[in-house]
């Protein structure tokens, strides 16, 4: 059946202010070589959704210089493909302030589509997910909505606001609640949901008669006995990068080859921009031991547990250990790094020793010279 994607790329931006300042959260770099945003279009692409509008807001020059036209996920087509959606609507003139501003913004292009099933999803989460069998739960249910969540483990004093689902042995969704006062095993709703296109434009068209502002309040909480909504259960890896904490724990957790395999070979290929870079280059003096290392990099010190994106130069004597340097950072002779997230085109000179913790690591923005 043809479905549409729909991906929210700056919806949880201030959560992770540091890595969203010059960026959307869709843009952010991770595992080395990949962007956010490539495991949810990758994800689709898989599925057989070929038709994918990307919701913009603000700072997304680096997101479309990576995503370009969509060919390499195959969205460089004549008819649907890759579009880039404005954060302004053909009849508004504001930019949005919530998800359902946000959809409303882009009726006309759901307007225009002639798929029967949308499928939306944040950036924020990395996992492999099949939506076709999603969406296949969808129809077997005759739904108006299927909401994707997966079971978590919620400790006391845990005060992120989450949205949790209380659903029945049929599988339906009998009640939603939005706070921070979960605490046990809960439904955690993941953003991810399939929707009939008809079903949310009808939503979009009565919004202002039914007095609709919020996509969880309005829709999810209060149209639990008015809509047919459905959960649908993701067993898989799944990693929320909501926070830099979670990004470092998250990140370097795929240090391990078991997680890793998880993600990357536990369904369809993970797809990103592919560059011509030369090979990883690690001199006589140098050692790299359980890390991540990108093509293009110069390894003349120690590497241990970190990742290394493109083009990092790592001088010798220097070492650098549990820590993440973005694109072209420069680590000169005998400097000692660890538990630092380093952002592109950072330069750490001779005999510095920058060091944070696991629970905080230490963050250098972009350009930075320390």
């Amino acid at each position: 059946m043809k479905t549409l994607g729909i991906i929210f790329s700056n919806i949880h931006d201030k959560e992770i202010n540091e890595l969203t300042a010059t960026r959307t959260l869709a843009s952010v770099p991770y595992a080395g070589r990949y962007r956010l945003i490539d495991f949810v279009l990758s994800n689709m692409v898989n599925s057989g959704i070929y038709n994918v509008g990307v919701i913009t807001k603000y700072n997304y020059q680096s997101l479309m210089e990576h995503i370009g036209s969509g060919k390499n996920w195959d969205l460089s087509r004549k008819n649907g493909g890759l579009v880039i959606l404005p954060p302004y609507g053909r009849n508004s003139a504001s930019v949005y302030s919530s998800r359902f501003e946000a959809i409303s913004n882009c009726a006309y292009y759901l307007r225009e589509a002639t798929e029967t099933y949308v499928v939306m999803s944040d950036c924020d989460n990395v996992c492999n997910i099949d939506f076709s069998k999603v969406l296949s739960y969808h129809i077997e249910k005759h739904a108006d909505i299927t909401v994707v969540y997966r079971r978590k483990q919620i400790e006391e004093g845990d005060k992120k606001v989450r949205t949790k689902l209380e659903i029945d042995s049929g599988g339906r969704v009998r009640k939603v609640v939005t706070g921070n006062k979960h605490s046990g095993t809960v439904n955690v709703f993941t953003n991810m949901l399939v929707v009939n296109r008809k079903f949310l434009l009808s939503i979009i068209d009565n919004a202002e008669e039914l007095g609709y502002k919020s996509f969880s309040r309005d829709v999810l909480i209060r149209g639990v006995e008015d809509y047919n909504i459905y959960g649908y259960e993701y067993t898989g890896y799944f990693a929320s990068i909501d926070n830099m904490t979670n990004y470092y724990k998250h990140s370097l957790q795929l240090l391990d080859k078991n997680t890793r395999d998880q993600l990357f070979r536990s369904g369809g290929a993970i797809y990103t921009k592919v560059r011509d870079s030369a090979p990883c280059k690690i001199d006589d003096t140098g050692s790299v031991k359980n890390s991540l290392v990108a093509d293009g990099c110069v390894i003349e010190g120690e590497v241990e547990n970190s990742i290394l994106f493109r083009g990092v130069k790592i001088a010798k004597g220097a070492h650098v250990k549990n820590s993440i340097l973005f694109n072209n950072v420069v680590v000169d002779a005998n400097s000692t790094v660890n538990c630092v997230i380093a952002e592109k085109f950072v330069h750490i000179q001779e005999s510095r020793t920058l060091s944070g913790h696991e629970t905080r690591p230490y963050f250098l923005p972009k350009n930075t010279i320390v």
